[in-house]
């Protein structure tokens, strides 16, 4: 087993916060090759009020962006040590499939994969699943650049 992230070390790492930060735990990193990462999907969550009421499921793109901050936060971890402040920017997403539905009371468990890396460019394939499920899959592309300001 690699090395964990709590919530508080993920947030050094990505910009994202309160209600969109979509990564609770990292429980295993490979630095540099693959992360393994988790969300725990409550009904507490604020995408339920609309997406469904009455039968919540989570909506798909937002599935898509967890795996992206979890490739983030690999992409972060194997770039640091950077003078300027750093962000992660999805540039493409390929190849999204949507296999089974997500709702309260599962965990989403993320594992990106980096496929290719040039300088602060890399591509990366991820997959979602809940317990032994796979529920989504996607090949993303991001970079590392200064962070706005």
């Amino acid at each position: 087993m690699g090395e964990t992230l709590s919530v508080v070390e993920i947030q050094k790492l990505i910009p994202h916060r309160f209600p969109f930060l979509l990564v609770d735990r990292v429980i295993d990193i490979t630095e540099g090759e693959s992360i393994t990462a988790i969300k725990n999907v409550t009904m507490n969550e604020w995408f339920f009020q609309g997406h469904f009421p009455g039968a919540p499921v989570m909506p798909g793109v937002l599935i898509v962006e967890a795996m992206a901050q979890t490739g983030g936060v690999l992409m972060m971890k194997k770039l640091s040590g950077a003078e300027a402040p750093k962000a992660v920017y999805f540039m493409t997403i390929n190849n999204v499939k949507f296999r089974k539905p997500v709702t309260p009371g599962d965990t989403l468990k993320f594992v990106v994969t980096i496929t290719k890396m040039k300088g602060a460019i890399g591509t990366m394939h991820g997959d979602a699943f809940v317990g032994e499920d796979k529920v989504a899959e996607a090949d993303m592309m991001a970079m590392v650049a200064d962070a706005a300001k």
